[in-house]
């Protein structure tokens, strides 16, 4: 019908144009770091005439990137591990155990998300100087903890919700601890949502700059997204080796994305409806 074919064009055409913006980044600056410094003062935009890998080896080898890539490995994975265990089991909590305050909590996470980080930044600074915090690994991952925590509890929560009470009743009725059904019953039952969480959480710790600028101010304690920014301080006219650190960073996300972009979708949807 000609109607519909309209329609479809109307949907396809902005969502080519939106596909076109959010890839060419990636493909000015993978071109980019492809380039001789010499061929990307000349022109920046045209196609690389020899491409090569020597900017990734210099980015390497210049900063110490293996150091930045252990160290956010180590923050990340502890971070998103908490995140999963505590807001799998707030989420339980919340969905299916009465108790006293229980919305309270459920509306203070909500809430929580519409607080931006700068707003916190000074007084959780703070605290994390008082407590000695500072360019340790332990900081870090607290800090990525306090500020994901509400969105991981929310979407938790929400899945949770969706499971049929008849099931957490029966397997009370078994014998089941209120421990035993989280174990047994709930962690089985919400891997979708755990997936689609886990991978946005780690999304969210590998990409950040500003926390881990906050709480790891120290070059050797720095992760990768941080020791990136110091190839355009010490680099600044060397565009191309730049390029090539940002391009080192954003690979592992890269092929997270292209690997489980599915379980992001089905996760992500998963609680939203019941039965």
């Amino acid at each position: 019908m000609p109607g519909r074919r309209v329609s479809r064009w109307l949907v396809a055409v902005p969502m080519g144009v939106l596909a076109l913006a959010t890839i060419y980044p990636l493909l000015f600056t993978t071109n980019v770091a492809m380039k001789t410094r010499h061929d990307y003062v000349l022109d920046r935009f045209s196609p690389a005439r020899s491409p090569n890998l020597e900017n990734v080896t210099t980015a390497w080898a210049n900063v110490g990137m293996e150091r930045y890539v252990v160290n956010s490995l180590i923050v990340v994975t502890s971070a998103v591990a908490l995140l999963l265990l505590i807001g799998s089991m707030a989420g339980f909590a919340l969905s299916h155990l009465r108790f006293r305050g229980s919305r309270a909590i459920f509306l203070g996470c909500l809430a929580a998300l519409f607080v931006p980080f700068q707003v916190i930044m000074v007084p959780l600074a703070r605290i994390m100087a008082d407590g000695r915090l500072l360019d340790t690994h332990a900081g870090l991952v607290l800090a990525y903890v306090a500020q994901f925590l509400p969105f991981t509890i929310f979407l938790m929560t929400s899945y949770y919700t969706g499971v049929p009470g008849e099931i957490v009743d029966a397997a009370r009725i078994d014998g089941n601890t209120p421990y035993g059904v989280y174990r047994r019953v709930m962690l089985p039952l919400g891997r979708p949502a755990l997936l689609s969480v886990g991978i946005l959480n780690t999304l969210f710790c590998w990409n950040d700059v500003l926390i881990a600028l906050l709480m790891m101010p120290s070059a050797d304690d720095r992760t990768l997204m941080v020791g990136v920014t110091a190839l355009r301080g010490q680099y600044s006219d060397d565009i191309p080796v730049f390029a090539s650190g940002v391009l080192v960073a954003a690979l592992p996300v890269l092929v997270l994305y292209v690997f489980f972009q599915r379980q992001i979708a089905d996760g992500v949807t998963a609680g939203s409806t019941k039965g």
